[in-house]
């Protein structure tokens, strides 16, 4: 606060004196949900380059947005990484989403993304008709609950998957926006039977599928893992790569099935072949 004085000889005082603090010191301030806003605002105005200061403030969810946005460039690819994880923030901050789209330090998934929670209007509707018969077989519930996502932009659809119910994000799974069907599979109330679920959609896009796939919770689930294998609109490199962690059981019936990519299915017919000379040796 001294450092904003009126009085300039305190000021640069008080300025000359931050400079002199270890950065580590720095950092653990910053980094605290009760950090003074004269804090947020002096460094990122005075040490924006000093390494892990723009991390920091980014990661602070008490940090204004119109003292993080300047700072936005210096920021880690980790970082960028967590504020994508943190879909309420961004969806709730307009001049953050700004900020970073017109940087360089997002990739371009992640741009295409942040231009999707700037858009305005709905587009394919219909993509929710399926989901919305098996989500409401109501037809009255079910036709007011399509006029309400109709009505809603990108941001409040995003605010919907994270904290609506069950047959919302049954809906918004489906999504024709990306950054809508990861909103659902980030939301608190979202459970492993709810996953397992989409594990077996095959109307869901690929990236919902992949998602799944790549999360460390979830692959740890068998059931969710079976279900991703049998379903045919699972990409191959994932179907591929978890195959040697399928029950013999399982990989019987992959070996068997029709309704798997020819690829798989000889996959699985060899590596039970394989497994089968092992045992026998």
């Amino acid at each position: 606060m001294l450092a904003a004085d009126s009085d300039d000889l305190i000021r640069r005082k008080a300025a000359d004196l931050l400079l002199t603090h270890p950065l580590p010191h720095v950092l653990e301030a910053l980094a605290r949900p009760d950090a003074a806003p004269e804090m947020f605002a002096y460094c990122a105005a005075e040490f924006p380059r000093r390494p892990g200061v723009a991390d920091v403030l980014a990661r602070n969810p008490t940090c204004p947005i119109e003292v993080l946005r300047p700072v936005v460039r210096y920021i880690s690819v980790s970082a960028v990484q967590e504020l994508f994880e943190d879909l309420d923030r961004l969806s709730t901050s307009p001049a953050l989403v700004a900020a970073l789209v017109a940087s360089e330090v997002v990739n371009t998934e992640q741009k295409n993304q942040l231009l999707e929670l700037q858009r305005e209007e709905l587009e394919g509707l219909e993509a929710f008709l399926d989901a919305a018969e098996l989500a409401e077989p109501d037809k009255v519930k079910r036709e007011t609950l399509l006029q309400k996502i109709g009505r809603l932009r990108v941001v409040e659809r995003v605010q919907m998957a994270l904290k609506g119910g069950r047959d919302e994000r049954m809906l918004l799974i489906r999504d024709p926006c990306k950054v809508v069907q990861r909103a659902v599979l980030l939301s608190p109330q979202v459970g492993e039977r709810e996953i397992e679920s989409f594990a077996g959609m095959a109307s869901v896009g690929e990236e919902v599928l992949r998602l799944i796939a790549t999360n460390r919770k979830y692959v740890k689930n068998r059931n969710i893992v079976r279900t991703l294998m049998f379903n045919p609109k699972t990409p191959l490199e994932i179907t591929l790569h978890m195959l040697p962690t399928v029950s013999p059981t399982d990989l019987k019936a992959l070996a068997g099935s029709r309704n798997v990519p020819e690829t798989l299915r000889t996959s699985a017919n060899r590596l039970q072949q394989n497994r089968s000379r092992t045992r026998d040796d």
